[in-house]
């Protein structure tokens, strides 16, 4: 997105305009959000959007500094531990995702996708262990 594209106005306003994208899986969000998040202190709502926009834009290890941002403002949040384990894992970093995809799934065992995360990590897991790479 160019300079130009971005909104006029202030945090409040890249937030919002960011939020539009980031439902639609649109990786622009990253953008206007990461703007919103640059732009000095800010709520806690701007990194709750910015750190799946940067995993929806491919920004893994972005998205890693978000979510351990959010965890370090709330370690009990399941949904930003679960957050983290994906951006995690596509960085090859497996065993923080791993480490991360446990704790959500103890923090909410009804939620199967986490348990699916954290199936699909550990078997990620043993795979490389099994076939390691030079």
């Amino acid at each position: 997105m160019s300079e130009a594209a971005l909104p006029r106005g202030g945090v409040y306003q890249w937030h919002q305009r960011g939020l539009e994208p980031l439902r639609a899986g649109d990786p622009a969000a990253a953008t206007l959000l990461a703007r919103a998040s640059d732009a000095g202190p800010h709520p806690r709502s701007i990194l709750e959007a910015l750190a799946p926009s940067l995993c929806d834009a491919g920004r893994y290890a972005d998205a890693m500094t978000a979510f351990t941002a959010l965890i370090g403002l709330n370690p009990t949040d399941d949904y930003v531990q679960f957050g983290l384990g994906p951006a995690a894992s596509r960085s090859e970093e497996l065993r923080p995702a791993a480490e991360r995809l446990c704790l959500a799934v103890t923090m909410r065992s009804d939620l199967v996708h986490y348990g699916r995360a954290l199936r699909r990590v550990r078997a990620l897991q043993v795979a490389k262990s099994a076939c390691p790479l030079p």
